[in-house]
């Protein structure tokens, strides 16, 4: 258990804020003090975004969106991290009215992704404060590496609206942003009252929601020079609680 009760200032933070209003932001310098980054680790793992696929289940026939999908199992308290088969994404209309209700899938996590210290640290460090929050003793981590372009056409970083995931935390990290305006993130509370407004813009900006009390949105992204490469590099991170919470 020592990950969990040794947390670090800037992560106690996270853990405050996601207890109190159940968002949080999370400043690049601060995710990087938690997770023991630098600028060159960042670097090399925004690399992985060019290797992604073009999504092809797009309800609304849309093309801007690239990505990959994969699956963990973490024990927070040993800090054990397991890759798990690879198998379709799916969400319920419930949650997704525009792409739910269908298995989608998606190319598997590269072993470069994979195998990246920095993925590592972030995930297992995600989990501490999760489970401070909430008690959660096994993970299921599901990891979505997104790239929305725009180029002559607006990208759609998340078409379905205002949503929820129908998991137990989300959270958007940013790698990077090109030749954009827009995409700027909202978090709404379960009465819909506004909560925060934010564009995320460094890489390393992660925006962070308990999915059981909060809502999100992002907003179009539009290209500054449309004669050049533009897009909005994110990994979407979804933790689901496993059965077997902590003793109260």
């Amino acid at each position: 258990m020592s990950g969990i009760t040794t947390l670090s200032t800037e992560a106690r933070a996270v853990v405050d804020g996601l207890s109190n209003t159940g968002e949080h932001l999370v400043a690049s310098a601060d995710l990087s003090a938690i997770v023991g980054a630098s600028a060159e680790d960042w670097a090399r793992f925004a690399k992985n975004w060019e290797d992604l696929k073009l999504d092809t289940f797009m309800a609304d026939g849309g093309t801007y969106r690239y990505r990959r999908y994969g699956q963990f199992e973490l024990d927070p308290f040993t800090d054990e991290l397991t890759l798990l088969p690879h198998e379709p994404y799916r969400q319920e209309k419930f949650f997704n009215k525009l792409n739910g209700g269908v298995d989608r899938v998606y190319e598997p996590l590269t072993d470069e992704f994979v195998n990246d210290p920095l993925l590592r640290k972030l995930v297992i460090e995600l989990g501490h404060i999760f489970t401070t929050v909430d008690d959660t003793r096994r993970w299921l981590v599901k990891l979505h590496p997104v790239r929305i372009i725009a180029g002559e056409n607006i990208g759609q970083p998340a078409p379905e609206g205002r949503h929820r995931d129908g998991v137990t935390f989300v959270g958007s990290l940013l790698l990077d942003r090109l030749n954009i305006t827009g995409g700027e993130s909202t978090t709404y509370d379960e009465q819909q009252n506004l909560l925060r407004t934010v564009t995320l813009s460094e890489r390393g900006d992660l925006l962070l929601g308990d999915d059981q009390r909060t809502y999100h949105q992002v907003t179009p992204i539009e290209a500054v020079d449309k004669t050049k490469p533009a897009h909005r590099d994110v990994l979407v991170v979804n933790y689901c609680s496993l059965p077997g919470r902590l003793p109260s």
